[in-house]
């Protein structure tokens, strides 16, 4: 039976990440990167696609559960009539090797419990080679994968599963260890497992220690912030946008994508969640990353890239995979690489001039490539495009591109006006004056007094939210002010924001795609903006309350359903949230204590921290 999205936990260990779910299931592991192939696959399918349990015998016991303090180590609390166990899983960090530590561990009585592992290479479809060794453990081999279990009891196989019973009392600790390598080389070697967890929990609580804090939402930031790290690929400095894949946005539906690449539009949004929650050194990182994987010819700059940089990402089809709750195609891969999203180089080039502005780097090193990149966009900007959205169907000449377009242009200005640089500034600022001109004659309807989400068109778009906090216009300026009106009348579903109009959507799909959660965050960053911090407040704390158990957000809220939809855990949502919690702490301060508050002019850089 398929588990609700919120029913999960992610545990990580800044290379790869698990889902566990509450039934104490791992149902989802890539290994060893985030974008490999999956060994357990049951999120996506069935649990012969693989999964490893460890549960209570007892149908009816309590579970319960929690990360340890500011960690991503998983403690399930599972409770019976004859006693309590703790079961901690975590992936350690700083520890030579891949691996998922399961440790149970007897707090009273005697609890009996159950497991089964099922591994399945290749999103399920290869059913490895296992057989037991000298030293006791379990292998299973296949290809170029390796999976070694090493636990103190034997599991019996029955039938392509393995399973056993086992008894934990008062004071007793069972643990189980499960490593990947590759095939071909050495068997991993064993780890201590306890020692193992006394790393792990001083390496999170140690990155957790230089958060200043958030005002009252504090720890809903700091574990937005531990999620976010989570999702580092720690060789490289780049983010995910989330560990899995297709996880339909709409409930039984087609829009199932793969989300664990890296996307250049997250550029500007995670620098500035990084810088002022004080981790300078993930945000140098990550624009570290972001010029390497940019790099050589502008009219090559992809939309999406792989962990390393990498630009040939195909999409495929898995077809033996039922999906979630039945939503399918299952997709690996993502072919939005391919597409012109002209919005993309607004979100770079603000990204490189917002990290200079707080001396990330003093630099000119980049300045080079920022002018290849203008040059090129002078080109193309004046074309449709598929958009922030990622449409599926023709180009149209949509609103938020043209204003990330504008972004450029005015951030090159801004970058020789403030730190000396040398371009053709006379050429830029009548350039960007132009692009202004054009998106508020084409892009504004003045029979609707709203800003829409193509030229000549009549639908909204909750992305030109962006339009205040990039200093497109003033936040008073009477249209922005009619469009988030609009938005707040045409596009929120029970408090929440849609991205569009979903009844005439691209795919054809009836409505019913969830609230955009990071759409939602723009709206309160909006409403602080326009002195509503009341009710950009009661927004705030309605979102938060979306949140799981653990303090975890996917894509998307499904209204009706009143459940998360969409790949889960989400950057972009928990990157939006720790914006907006810093905009209304900011804009909560005495007056006297806030120096950059004042409303944007046009041409101003960002608002949210921003």
């Amino acid at each position: 039976m398929t588990q609700n999205i919120e029913d999960y936990a992610m545990i990580g260990d800044c290379e790869t990440a698990a889902l566990v779910g509450r039934d104490l299931s791992v149902d989802w592991l890539c290994w060893p990167r985030f974008d490999s192939p999956a060994c357990f696959a049951n999120l996506l399918g069935t649990k012969e696609n693989g999964r490893w349990v460890i549960a209570p015998v007892d149908p009816g016991a309590k579970i319960t559960r929690n990360y340890r303090g500011h960690t991503l180590i998983l403690d399930t609390t599972i409770e019976t009539a004859d006693g309590v166990v703790i079961v901690t899983d975590f992936m350690p960090t700083r520890t030579p090797g891949a691996h998922l530590i399961r440790l149970v561990r007897g707090i009273s009585g005697s609890v009996k419990l159950r497991t089964e592992l099922i591994i399945r290479f290749d999103y399920g479809s290869v059913v490895p080679w296992v057989r037991r060794c000298d030293d006791g453990s379990l292998q299973a081999v296949a290809g170029p994968n390796r999976l070694v279990l090493r636990a103190p009891l034997k599991l019996r196989p029955h039938g392509r599963t393995h399973v056993g019973e086992f008894i934990v009392t008062a004071g007793e600790t069972t643990d189980f260890t499960l490593s990947h390598g590759v095939s071909y080389e050495d068997v991993p070697k064993a780890i201590d497992p306890n020692q193992a967890l006394e790393k792990t929990e001083r390496s999170w609580t140690a990155w957790s220690q230089p958060f200043e804090g958030a005002g009252e939402w504090s720890e809903a930031v700091i574990r937005s912030l531990l999620t976010l790290r989570a999702l580092i690929f720690e060789r490289s400095g780049s983010i995910v946008a989330a560990p899995t894949t297709s996880l339909p946005e709409q409930l039984g539906g087609s829009r199932n994508w793969d989300y664990r690449f890296c996307w250049l539009r997250d550029a500007t949004f995670t620098l500035l969640a990084l810088m002022n929650a004080g981790y300078a050194n993930e945000a140098t990182r990550w624009r570290a990353w972001l010029i390497r994987a940019i790099g050589g010819e502008p009219a090559l700059v992809q939309v999406l890239y792989g962990l390393g940089g990498e630009r040939y990402i195909p999409e495929r089809m898995l077809p033996w995979l039922s999906g979630y709750g039945g939503a399918k195609p299952v997709r690996a891969g993502n072919a939005a690489t391919g597409q012109l999203q002209l919005d993309i180089y607004g979100e770079v080039l603000d990204a490189l001039y917002q990290s200079r502005k707080r001396r990330l780097v003093t630099d000119a090193a980049d300045w080079m490539l920022q002018i290849e990149l203008l040059k090129h966009l002078e080109k193309i900007w004046e074309l449709p495009d598929e958009g922030i959205w990622e449409v599926r169907g023709p180009r149209r000449h949509f609103t938020y591109s043209k204003v990330m377009a504008w972004v450029a242009f005015d951030r090159a200005v801004k970058s020789i006006e403030e730190f000396g640089f040398v371009g053709p500034l006379d050429h830029w600022r009548h350039l960007r004056q132009h692009i202004h001109d054009d998106i508020c004659a084409k892009g504004f309807d003045p029979e609707q007094g709203v800003f829409t989400q193509s030229y000549g068109g009549k639908e909204l778009d909750a992305s030109l939210l962006m339009m205040a906090l990039v200093g497109f216009l003033p936040p008073d300026d009477k249209r922005l002010r009619g469009t988030v009106e609009a938005i707040e009348q045409r596009l929120m579903a029970n408090g929440f924001v849609r991205r569009y109009d979903t009844q005439t959507a691209e795919d054809g799909l009836p409505a019913g795609e969830g609230a955009f959660l990071a759409c939602s965050f723009w709206l309160v960053d909006n409403l602080v903006l326009l002195g509503r911090c009341d009710d950009a407040r009661g927004l705030f704390e309605r979102l938060l309350a979306l949140r799981n158990d653990l303090g975890l957000l996917s894509e998307e809220y499904d209204i009706a359903a009143k459940r998360l939809v969409g790949n889960f855990p989400q950057a972009f949502s928990h990157i939006a949230l720790i914006n907006s919690a810093y905009n209304l702490a900011h804009a909560a301060k005495p007056a006297e204590q806030r120096s950059g508050t004042k409303s944007p002019e046009a041409g101003e850089d960002r608002f949210a921290l921003f």
